[in-house]
């Protein structure tokens, strides 16, 4: 394990991938999934993952090597096309459950006692999860749950994208976001958390420029982003992971575990707490993408993206 953050060189490969799809297209499926109901429009979605699988090369690349991974061998093309698949469908889902159409989907919980001791504390706490499964299941829940408050924070450039995407399916539920990479985003998320807000924060891709810790991931070395750890351990805040796999059908699983509490937690104490917390999210990844291959949408070459990354 890396004590000492190294540094990424370069800008995240992630980044420079063409966004597919258009807002008018979206507002489309909005409309035709309100109108037909969410099993008959559930049709188009093998149409899109077929024209996914057949025109993204490089998608379908880093999926097969992702997959081989996480399923411990070669994944099949019928592997590769339930992968995309999934990813449609929580897109898909997305558009009930941003209108609150929750009931219709069979949605499990792990880890809701932990949950619900952290928001009768009254503190607040970092919520970190990744891009998998359906972030969206997870504010339903927290829409139904009395005095629970929750924000999400992410980079800028997403932050804008994630606004259209949301404006487009449904203005009045837009989330609350704080941008990340402004000069005042640490004191944003630090009244959140004093206010007793969850903020929730996606911890397993970079931009490229920022520090990075070695870990392993389904059984090779990969490069984790120290920012998100780093900054709940400078506002002292609890960590606790958090993912909604899809599983078929209309069900969903929610997880929730704790990662760390950095109450306390000062000066040279500090670097290696964030690099336990960051190792058991590593450790919670890994096994979430073992048990739920097929909900990791990281549809870049996840480990050679870090590879060029010279530890420091």
């Amino acid at each position: 394990m890396q004590l000492a953050p190294a540094k990424s060189a370069r800008r995240a490969a992630w980044l420079d991938s063409p966004e597919r799809g258009s807002l008018r297209l979206l507002r489309l499926m909005v409309f035709v999934s309100m109108r037909l109901g969410r099993r008959i429009s559930r049709g188009a979605l093998y149409a899109i993952a077929a024209y996914f699988f057949l025109f993204a090369p490089k998608a379908r690349v880093a999926a097969r090597r992702y997959l081989g991974l996480a399923l411990g061998r070669r994944p099949t093309a019928g592997d590769r096309f339930r992968h995309l698949l999934y990813f449609a469908s929580t897109i898909h889902d997305r558009v009930f459950l941003l209108n609150d159409r929750e009931h219709l989907f069979e949605i499990s919980i792990d880890g809701a006692a932990t949950m619900r001791a952290q928001l009768h504390s009254g503190r607040g706490a970092v919520l970190i999860g990744a891009h998998m499964g359906s972030f969206e299941v997870i504010g339903a829940l927290a829409r139904r749950e009395p005095g629970l408050r929750a924000v999400m924070a992410m980079y800028e450039e997403n932050a804008h994208k994630v606004k259209r995407i949301f404006s487009a399916i449904n203005p009045a539920a837009t989330p609350e976001i704080v941008a990340l990479g402004r000069i005042d985003a640490m004191l944003q998320i630090a009244e959140r958390l004093a206010a007793g807000c969850f903020v929730g924060i996606l911890g397993d891709r970079t931009l490229g420029n920022e520090p990075v810790q070695a870990a392993t991931l389904l059984g090779e070395r990969a490069y984790l982003p120290t920012g998100p750890m780093r900054t709940a351990a400078i506002l002292g805040s609890p960590v606790i992971f958090m993912a909604a796999l899809y599983r078929g059908g209309n069900r969903y699983h929610v997880v929730f575990s704790p990662i760390a509490d950095f109450a306390g937690v000062r000066g040279a104490a500090r670097a290696p707490a964030v690099a336990a917390a960051l190792a058991r999210y590593a450790a919670l990844l890994d096994a979430c993408c073992r048990a739920d291959p097929y909900n990791w949408f990281n549809f870049f070459d996840f480990w050679a993206t870090r590879a060029d990354r010279a530890e420091q």
